[in-house]
Parts: structure tokens; C-alpha cells; sequence
């Protein structure tokens, strides 16, 4: 009984907080429309932007919107996409959301825009299965290099790079262990029919019109 009264509360929390966006988006092209402003607002931080080099030599591109909050009981949802560079360019989307709970003394509330770039083709297999993908777990993630001063050679650590861009105030969130999944029934209704993660990131589905904004923002690196 206790455990749902928390849970009500934090859904409470969610919905007066980010009253305008949601946690999830009501379209896989909401979701594509973020990632192309989200790549956008990296490009406009000189300080804090995705070095030209670690996207140039990326094997993919995961862009998330998280939102998190609690207040006691925790909790995060989330939605975005994924792509792989294949041998005639950026692939088409799929779409992956995460989300989860938990407890303990953790206060406040975050939107977050995350940018996983996925350095090796092991990273891009992980997403291509259809199954779910652990950061720290599945996959080794490290907080990517920035600005432009690290324009010069970049050898990647990790086979995730993981940046983030947050609006507002939480304690106690961390990227590692975060569950990524893939969403089937977004990518079916966005392609029109089932098609598999792996069809899309190795370029065997073509992808909608709606998709060709985001892979013309990543192929101007």
C-alpha cells in the first residue's frame, strides 16, 4: 500500500512538473524532432560541444529526453532514437525509450537531454538485437570529451561516449546501469509496417521523409 501511495505521488510530481512535455512522445517523429534540436543545442555550446572528430568517427548515435523526479521515490522516463552510419550514410531511426523506479532519499526534478555516441560496432550490434541494452554493463559508457579544444585526435576510452544537457535540479541520478530498450510498436508505426532494429541500423529499410532532418544535422559532421 505504502509502495503505491509513493508511486502516485512521483506520477503526481512528473505531471506538475514538466506539464508541457511528456514523458513520452506521442510520435517516433516528436522524438526525431527533439534529436535534431538537441544536436542543434550541442552545436551552439562551444564549451561543452560534441567534438567534431568523436562524431565524425562515430559508429552511431543514440539521442534521448529523459525526464526525472521524486521526491523520497524516485523515477525517470524517457524516450528517443537510435542510428548507425552504414556505407551510404546515416541510417534510418529506431526507436528506444528507458524509464524505471526507486527508492530512497532523492529530491527534485530534471529534464535532460542525453547524446550517447556509440564508438564501436559492438556498441551498434547491442542496439541492433532488439534486446535491452545496460550502460556500464552491456556496453562500458565514460562522459565524452568537449569543446572544441579537443578537436585533435580523439581515441576513444569507452564504446559509449555519454553527453548530457539538463534544465532543472536532481540529486543522486547516474547514467550507469541505465536500461536502454527498444520500442517495436513506435518503429512499426513510424515505417508502416514491423521492421527490426537490426533492418534499420543496417540500412536495409529506407527511412520516412520525416527522418531526413536528423540524418542531414549528423551527416554535417
Amino acid at each position: 500500500m505504502l509502495k503505491r501511495v509513493l508511486l502516485f505521488s512521483l506520477f503526481l510530481v512528473l505531471v506538475s512538473t514538466f506539464n508541457a512535455p511528456v514523458t513520452y512522445a506521442e510520435g517516433m517523429q516528436d522524438d526525431i524532432n527533439r534529436a535534431v534540436a538537441t544536436i542543434q543545442a550541442f552545436r551552439d555550446m562551444p564549451d561543452k560541444s560534441i567534438p567534431q572528430e568523436v562524431l565524425r568517427r562515430a559508429r552511431g548515435v543514440a539521442i534521448i529526453t529523459v525526464i526525472k523526479a521524486g521526491f523520497m521515490v524516485s523515477g525517470h522516463g524517457g524516450s528517443g532514437v537510435v542510428l548507425a552510419r552504414t556505407r551510404t550514410g546515416w541510417s534510418g531511426p529506431s526507436a528506444i525509450g528507458t524509464g524505471g523506479a526507486g527508492f530512497g532519499f532523492q529530491i527534485g526534478a530534471e529534464q535532460t537531454e542525453f547524446v550517447f555516441v556509440l564508438n564501436t560496432y559492438e556498441a551498434v550490434k547491442a542496439f541492433s538485437r532488439g534486446a535491452n541494452v545496460q550502460l556500464g554493463a552491456d556496453l562500458s559508457v565514460a562522459a565524452g570529451p568537449v569543446g572544441r579544444t579537443a578537436e585533435a585526435k580523439v581515441t576513444p576510452v569507452a564504446a559509449v561516449y555519454a553527453y548530457s544537457r539538463s534544465q532543472g535540479l536532481f540529486a543522486g541520478v547516474s547514467i550507469a546501469g541505465t536500461v536502454i530498450a527498444t520500442r517495436n510498436e513506435a518503429n512499426a508505426e513510424f515505417y508502416g509496417r514491423p521492421v527490426t532494429p537490426r533492418q534499420i541500423l543496417y540500412g536495409k529499410v529506407r527511412a520516412p521523409a520525416g527522418a531526413r532532418r536528423l540524418q542531414r544535422a549528423l551527416a554535417r559532421y
